[in-house]
């Protein structure tokens, strides 16, 4: 079980409405979908189910419908956070709640702000009942409320208010700072030229976040000036972006910070809690004389100020500051500063170098990056850092001591970034790096298909050999991990047969024997298995001459040959392709390996499998009898010198491709191999393969064969042992916990 405990029941059950939604819901006149039965949801459900359709973005103004049924399902704390809702969508099925909270930021769809207010105030309840909005980034078209009598002061219970990055003008501001209750107010990345309004709301207003505001017209001393009006002001966000200034802009807000730093307690005697990140000329002497005299201060932000370590912050124990000077600092700056780009790239540059050289487990730091990737999905810079971080917290054993739920998301968000950033080496190489780990590949569930598409187009444009290596094992894996449906679709891009086979030519041109040849190989190898498409496409892109050349060149490396003639197996399994194998040399090439009793049985196995393909049909046979002849008789004679191997080499989808070689009428060399086959992996697998045995039906050609007065007494002999061990498995009931192998 995860470490992180099962899923909650609730979570499942909005799981299977957000993903049945057509199924339970009809289609009203103007498109929108009614639930066609609904219960009296609890209250708090139903804001759950609206969260669970933003987040997974299938809330848009067809499914917003189903809120239109406001007695069923009654919402107190929207959330339709970058959904595509359209100003009548959002009136239609969310005004008539009686709301204590909604979330509209990064709407798109053509909703805003004036319409949101214009909606809102329309209800008489939220007019009272709102206390908290956000508008982040959208229009809020301000002049189409003017003359109308309706503003932000419509909404009178209105206690936060969210404006940041929109088109916040004076007017509005001066609006919304008549509001009785204004307790909290974000108006980060705004045009706001004057704060001089904020005045009215001095005996309320106890947060003022305002990040960025480049086009402030006010002298330091006006600045200051206002900010001691606030009385009731317990946290100040002052910060700037420091990436997009120059040393020549905002001087005024600097010096008004440093005179804030430096003047009396009693400007601000309630401030508990002071970000100026990114802002510049600030002296470590201010900052210990700020420190020093309120001695109530929880929190301090001073990321990508050059401040950070100064020696009074860590005498304090309670105080949470923003910085680069440590962990805790960079951690705090990741969680605070999610959604500014410009923060989280510095403090994922910290981080990084933090991490270089990790040698325990840090989830909750895994975490914050990975959440810094998704509040920035655009952003390269971000990308670049972060993704490198991956690598640093998953290398080595340190990704296996954390939740597999964690490492499914940031796999997800990896392979979100190679998809983005196509054509950024140094962001696909991270990528790639963070991958290349066993453990992750194995056991933690991602779109394994979108993955190898990923790393195989990558792998196109580029001859790194660290990184082709790298690049090749993660698709040898993943292939062997693809359901039979991702295969098949896998196995008829022509594009990837042509990329593998160019690094077996690559390779073998010069003779080496490595690892990124030997993954190549598994990657053709498990492609083709069972995959009649793919064993075609290796045919028609001259991969049967390859192979021949390498088959004639790697004779001694057992390694090599195995996978080789295992690609070469699951080509003589398909009965339309075997007529490409009919050549006398290759075949006499084969029957050499069969036959070589200093050739590994692994390798033998492979060789024999071929033979008995071809050899078991007489009427397709074309070449001489008398090598048909003898390949069925030193088939039986080399089988029986065989012995049992411990080691799992070879997998099976299923048996039906052994399915022809048990008929009672075939060849005994033929029939042994297939009995030897069967008996090798159900030994070394039982569990797996007796209740494969007995849904396609091969226990029942096994018995007739056993029962066959004509059938060999060494086939009748295997033939029982596999009785004996499926028997045996029915009876116990035990049931393993071993996976099925993979081709390697």
């Amino acid at each position: 079980m995860d470490a992180e405990g099962p899923q909650a029941l609730s979570d499942l059950c909005l799981a299977q409405v957000c993903s049945s939604m057509e199924a339970l819901c009809s289609i009203r006149a103007d498109g929108s979908m009614s639930l066609i039965w609904a219960p009296l949801f609890p209250q708090e459900m139903a804001d759950q189910l609206l969260q669970r359709m933003a987040t997974k973005g299938i809330l848009n103004d067809t499914t917003v419908g189903i809120f239109r049924s406001c007695k069923e399902l009654r919402l107190r704390h929207a959330s339709i956070r970058g959904c595509a809702v359209s100003a009548e969508g959002f009136c239609m099925a969310l005004c008539p709640h009686r709301l204590l909270e909604l979330d509209a930021s990064w709407v798109s769809g053509g909703l805003t702000g004036a319409n949101v207010i214009s909606g809102l105030a329309s209800n008489t309840e939220c007019r009272s009942s709102l206390q908290r909005l956000s508008l982040n980034g959208l229009h809020l078209d301000w002049g189409s409320l003017e003359g109308h009598g309706v503003g932000f002061c419509s909404l009178q219970g209105l206690r936060s208010l969210s404006l940041a990055n929109t088109d916040l003008t004076d007017a509005a501001l001066e609006d919304l700072c008549t509001l009785p209750h204004l307790e909290s107010l974000d108006i980060s990345c705004t045009a706001i030229s004057k704060l001089t309004a904020l005045i009215e709301c001095r005996k309320t207003l106890k947060s003022m976040t305002g990040h960025k505001l480049r086009h402030l017209d006010m002298s330091p001393a006006r600045l200051l000036f206002v900010f001691c009006q606030l009385q009731a002001l317990r946290h100040l966000d002052f910060s700037e972006d420091h990436f997009a200034v120059d040393d020549s802009d905002g001087r005024d807000g600097d010096e008004t910070v440093r005179q804030l730093l430096e003047g009396s307690p009693q400007v601000l005697p309630s401030l508990v809690s002071l970000d100026i990140s990114g802002r510049k000329r600030v002296s470590e002497a201010a900052v210990r004389a700020f420190v020093e005299s309120r001695s109530g201060l929880v929190f301090l932000g001073l990321l990508a100020t050059g401040v950070s370590s100064c020696d009074v912050l860590s005498s304090k124990k309670t105080l949470k500051v923003t910085g680069e000077a440590n962990e805790n600092q960079v951690c705090e700056a990741l969680r605070r500063y999610r959604d500014r780009e410009c923060f989280v790239r510095e403090a994922l540059v910290h981080l990084y170098n933090l991490t270089t050289d990790a040698d325990k487990p840090q989830p909750d730091m895994l975490k914050l990056v990975v959440s810094a990737m998704q509040s920035h999905p655009t952003s390269l810079h971000v990308h670049l850092v972060a993704t490198a971080c991956v690598f640093n917290l998953t290398t080595q054993d340190l990704a296996e001591a954390m939740s597999v739920s964690l490492l499914s998301s940031t796999v997800t968000q990896l392979l979100y970034a190679m998809k983005n950033f196509p054509n950024n080496h140094q962001v696909q190489k991270n990528c790639l790096l963070a991958l290349c780990s066993d453990y992750i590949l194995q056991d933690v569930p991602f779109d394994k298909y979108l993955a190898a598409m990923l790393v195989i187009n990558w792998l196109s444009s580029h001859e790194d050999p660290t990184l082709q290596r790298m690049a090749v094992a993660v698709i040898s894996i993943l292939v062997a991990k693809l359901s039979i449906q991702e295969t098949t679709q896998l196995s008829k891009d022509v594009f990837i047969m042509k990329q593998l086979l160019a690094i077996v030519q690559q390779k073998a041109m010069v003779g080496v024997v490595d690892s990124t040849l030997k993954f190549a190989l598994s990657a053709l190898w498990n492609l083709t298995d069972e995959m009649p498409a793919a064993a075609r496409n290796f045919i028609e892109c001259q991969g049967l001459e390859l192979y021949e050349e390498v088959l004639e060149s790697y004779y001694g490396e057992a390694s090599i040959q195995q996978k080789v003639l295992g690609l070469l197996n699951n080509i003589a399994e398909v009965e339309e392709l075997q007529a490409d194998l009919m050549e006398e040399d290759l075949l006499e090439h084969i029957l050499s390996v069969l036959q070589d009793s200093q050739v590994e049985v692994g390798v033998r196995y492979f060789a024999g499998g071929i033979l008995a393909h071809l050899a078991s049909r007489a009427d397709a046979w074309t070449l001489d009898d008398d090598l048909r002849g003898t390949i069925l008789k030193q088939l039986h004679d080399s089988i029986m010198t065989w012995t049992q191997l411990e080691r799992e080499m070879v997998s099976y989808r299923s048996f039906r491709p052994f399915c022809p070689l048990l008929q009672t009428c075939q060849p005994s060399g033929v029939q042994l191999w297939a009995v030897w086959a069967i008996h090798l992996v159900c030994s070394q697998n039982t569990s797996h393969y007796s209740s494969m045995l007995e849904k396609e039906g091969l226990i029942e050609l096994l018995k007739a064969l056993a029962v066959h007065p004509d059938t060999h007494s060494d086939i009748k002999g295997l033939s029982n042992s596999i009785f004996r061990m499926v028997e045996q498995q029915n009876t116990s009931g035990a049931f393993s916990n071993q996976t099925e192998p993979q081709n390697c």
